[in-house]
């Protein structure tokens, strides 16, 4: 315990060390911050007394600003993005001819989990691999961001993301690149008149498969997230393709096309076809304090030599060495503490997502269905998920408290009978300034109906997770 606590206070001073300061452009969450108003001198004898007064405010209220967005169609990396969710259809900055703005987010996180389970011993060359491998506190490997955005002429914009330091793979990896086509090429009335209400979104980019994947930890972007780590089933990736959306007065219709994959490949193309993507959904202000939003998500894809819609997150879980026996080597861990349906040949999902924000409170929902089946299995398989998450934010937004339960059920490849894992998650948050959060999480995991000769038979882990980001 005495190390524990060793472990948590040098995890604490490392992240209050790196705290930045902001720069003046923008309000903190967009509100005017009352806590530096200054009160004008009333003589001319005060007047340097005044000056210096307000020199120090604007230096105060400077530590919560953020900088100005410049690109078109753009969501902000940091604290101005939650609850954003498609790229913004307003234009959000001026267009003056061609820009190009850089980016980046950072995570640093401290973890302290213990694990166990009740597996059969299984000897491979005398090794256990039901043995779990010993864990204890420590810092884990930051994980980094780039980001390149290019303003090529009004409302068309060109974005390249890409990891420059991830769990899974730690060389400069690209996430994706892609343009974003919210004005007209060309000079036209019929088609500026369309592209007020119509987006094209075309290139290696993050299909729009429910709304969680907004809300999630992608790599050392973690500030959209509330907690540290994402859902058990993660559905999560990159494919190549485009998507077509309008938008008008709240509501959304989307429909889309990929190659099916993470990866181009033009082989064996007997083994490989599209997926098809869309989406409906609407999202109203009802009132100053109450938003509702709904939306409803289709990915289906009929056959593919390697799909990876719930194993497409090449950064890899937040949760490290979880549940992961004595023999693995890291690139084995990857995905640590989550459930991959392995339905990668063929699936369909379909995903609702509610949510809700009134003042200060937030609900969001995930109720989920994966039927599909990898090319060696005779027959489909199904998987549900069902997610609840509950939030309320405090202080202009600047600190928050929550939780979330998470469960899937349903069938894996090669165990005959249904299989169970629960998760929840407590914690909470401080955005210290727009652009650095720090945050931690209580979780628990528990695996229920594995066989006796599956790692994970009787598995739990359980503990916390501290985290600190910079994203600008």
């Amino acid at each position: 315990m005495k190390t524990d606590r060793i472990y948590l206070l040098s995890a604490a001073v490392a992240l209050l060390a790196a705290l930045p300061t902001g720069v003046n452009a923008q309000t903190f969450g967009g509100k005017k911050d009352t806590a530096f108003v200054v009160t004008p001198a009333g003589t001319a004898k005060d007047s340097s007394a005044a000056a210096d007064s307000l020199a120090a405010a604007k230096r105060a209220r400077a530590r919560y600003l953020a900088p100005s967005v410049e690109i078109q169609h753009m969501r902000a990396n940091d604290n101005r993005g939650l609850n954003v969710f498609e790229s913004p259809k307003e234009a959000g900055a001026s267009y003056d001819g061609f820009k190009l703005a850089w980016g980046g987010a950072f995570s640093q996180l401290f973890q302290n989990i213990t694990h166990e389970n009740t597996a059969a011993p299984r000897l491979v060359n005398t090794v256990n691999q039901n043995a779990l491998i010993r864990i204890g506190s420590g810092f884990n490997t930051a994980n980094a961001n780039l980001y390149l955005n290019a303003q090529l002429a009004r409302g068309i914009r060109v974005a390249v993301e890409t990891y420059a330091s991830s769990r899974h793979h730690n060389e400069f990896w690209v996430k994706d690149g892609y343009f974003l086509i919210d004005g007209s090429p060309i000079e036209s009335d019929l088609l500026d008149m369309v592209m007020n209400f119509a987006t094209l979104k075309v290139g290696h980019f993050e299909v729009n498969y429910g709304d969680q994947h907004f809300r999630r930890s992608d790599n050392g972007q973690t500030i959209y997230n509330p907690f540290v780590g994402n859902f058990v089933m993660d559905a999560f990736t990159t494919e190549i393709g485009a998507e077509a959306y309008l938008r008008a007065g709240g509501y959304m219709a989307m429909v889309g096309m990929t190659g099916g994959e993470i990866k181009g490949q033009v082989t064996s193309p007997e083994k490989r076809g599209p997926t098809y993507l869309a989406k409906l959904g609407v999202d109203k202000q009802l009132s100053t304090d109450l938003r509702m939003r709904l939306t409803g998500s289709l990915y289906k894809k009929d056959q593919a030599a390697n799909g990876t819609l719930t194993s497409g997150d090449r950064a890899g879980s937040k949760y490290y060495s979880v549940l992961e026996n004595t023999s693995s080597v890291e690139s084995a861990q990857a995905w640590s503490g989550a459930v991959q349906s392995g339905m990668r040949n063929m699936v369909t999902a379909f995903v609702v997502n509610p949510f809700v924000k009134y003042r200060g409170a937030e609900f969001f929902g995930n109720v989920e269905t994966m039927t599909g089946a990898a090319a060696n299995e005779p027959k489909r398989r199904t998987l549900r998920q069902h997610v609840g998450e509950g939030l309320y934010r405090f202080a202009d937004d600047k600190l928050y408290l929550g939780g979330r339960y998470n469960v899937v059920k349903g069938q894996l490849a090669g165990i005959p009978n249904d299989i169970t894992v629960r998760r929840t998650q407590m914690g909470g948050g401080w955005f210290v300034t727009p652009n650095v959060l720090s945050k931690i999480e209580f979780v628990q995991q528990r695996y229920l109906d594995f066989p006796t000769t599956d790692i994970r038979n009787g598995g739990k882990f359980k503990g916390f997770v501290v985290e600190g980001v910079v994203a600008f």
